[in-house]
């Protein structure tokens, strides 16, 4: 098994970023806003989630031993 050491802002980060992922993705399919505001948030909110998981990723994974 591989094995990745990672620093507690490190986890942190990951964390936030599928946090706001995933609420980017519950407004989509929320039905609180109206549709053309919903919609902007949620697809920027995802897109920021997944955007940003780019770099953490390829931290973690220069990482590992």
């Amino acid at each position: 098994m591989k094995k990745t050491g990672l620093t507690i802002p490190e986890i942190a980060m990951i964390a936030g970023t599928r946090v706001i992922a995933g609420a980017g993705v519950a407004l989509l399919l929320a039905d609180k806003l109206d549709m053309k505001r919903r919609k902007k948030l949620g697809w920027a909110m995802f897109l920021v989630g997944a955007i940003s998981t780019i770099p953490l990723a390829i931290d973690v994974f220069s990482k590992r031993k």
